[in-house]
């Protein structure tokens, strides 16, 4: 039955064109140029004291928030634009499914309930948006919103957090404010231990 369908379908069509030549290795190569590769910043992190490679630019304070597109519990996209006129803090994490990246969210949450509406926390990681939304539920997440780069897969190397070694995301606190300048940033050097909360803390004061 696909079979005489699918004559079918192609009978009703025109004849086709007669097919371009195809373009040489030269041509092709030229018409789609490779991309070009992040940097690799070498050692940036250790995981358990195993150096890691980071890659992408390092963010500095004082620069420009970087653009980003993450996907949400929801599967709706989630972009840096939405948070125009917000304090952000980005909380990331390798995956909520381990117990210090828990903690670094549970941590957030309550300390969200202390902080005016203007401030949004997003938690970001690579893990689907189904099992953050599981975890969310589970720990009474409410005031932290959580993540995926799951499918666009570029707020890793725009942020310099993806580590090349494991594909998931390296430990960092970005925090921007209203107008969307970084005020402050830490990668944290062992990827096993917990941010400076009181750091990012002072710094969405600072901004509020």
């Amino acid at each position: 039955m696909v079979l005489f369908l699918g004559l079918g379908a192609c009978a009703s069509q025109p004849e086709p064109a007669p097919a371009a030549p195809a373009p040489t290795p030269a041509a092709s190569a030229s018409a789609t140029p490779a991309a070009e590769a992040p940097p690799e910043r070498t050692g940036a992190v250790t995981m358990r004291g195993q150096p890691l490679t980071l890659l992408g630019t390092a963010v500095e304070v004082g620069a420009h928030m970087p653009e980003f597109v993450l996907t949400g519990n929801d599967l709706a996209d989630l972009s840096s634009d939405q948070y125009q006129g917000k304090v952000l803090v980005l909380s990331v994490v390798p995956s909520v499914d381990t117990g210090v990246c828990a903690l670094q969210t549970r941590t957030f949450n309550e300390k969200a309930s202390e902080l005016s509406d203007d401030v949004v926390i997003l938690t970001v990681s690579m893990d689907l948006p189904f099992a953050q939304k599981r975890f969310c539920g589970a720990e009474g997440i409410e005031r932290v919103v959580t993540a995926s780069d799951y499918k666009h897969r570029d707020f890793g190397t725009h942020f310099g957090v993806l580590i090349k070694e494991l594909g998931l995301l390296a430990r960092a606190v970005f925090v921007v404010d209203r107008d969307g300048t970084v005020r402050h940033v830490e990668y944290v050097a062992e990827v096993s231990q917990e941010p400076d909360y009181d750091a990012a803390l002072s710094a969405v004061q600072a901004a509020l």
